[in-house]
C-alpha cells in the first residue's frame, strides 16, 4: 500500500521559514511523482509543488515560485518542501501526495494518493 506521512508543520512568522518532510513507502520512488498540496480554511485543496523521482523535474504553483523548493532523497524515500518568505496566505493544512508522475496537470487535477496533513500557520 502507498503510504505518505507528512511532518514538520507548525507556527511561523511572516517572512520566516519552515521545512516539511514526507516519508513515502509502498512504491518505487524513482518511478513516481511526489508532491505537496495544501488546503486553507474554507477553500479547496490545491497543488503546491511536485517532483518526479525518475528525472528530478519539478513543478510549482505560481504563488510559491521563488519561495518554496521541493527536493527528494530517493535513497531514503523522502520528499521535502522548504518554505521561505512565508506569507499569511500560506496558512493551510499541507498534504504529501503521490502519483505515477508529476506535472502541471497533476498539480491542477490532483494526484492519486494522499497522506494525512500537517498544519502550517503563518502569523503576523
Amino acid at each position: 500500500d502507498v503510504q505518505l506521512q507528512a511532518s514538520g508543520g507548525g507556527l511561523a512568522q511572516v517572512g520566516g521559514s519552515l521545512k516539511l518532510s514526507c516519508a513515502a513507502s509502498g512504491f518505487s520512488f524513482d518511478t513516481y511523482g511526489v508532491g505537496w498540496f495544501r488546503q486553507a480554511p474554507g477553500k479547496e485543496r490545491v497543488g503546491v509543488a511536485c517532483i518526479n523521482g525518475r528525472d528530478g523535474s519539478e513543478y510549482y504553483e505560481d504563488a510559491v515560485k521563488g519561495r518554496f523548493t521541493i527536493s527528494s532523497d530517493n535513497a531514503k524515500n523522502m520528499v521535502y518542501l522548504q518554505m521561505n518568505s512565508l506569507k499569511p496566505e500560506d496558512t493551510a493544512v499541507y498534504y504529501c501526495a503521490a502519483d505515477w508522475m508529476c506535472s502541471g496537470s497533476q498539480l491542477y487535477y490532483g494526484m492519486d494518493y494522499y497522506g494525512k496533513g500537517t498544519q502550517v500557520t503563518v502569523s503576523s
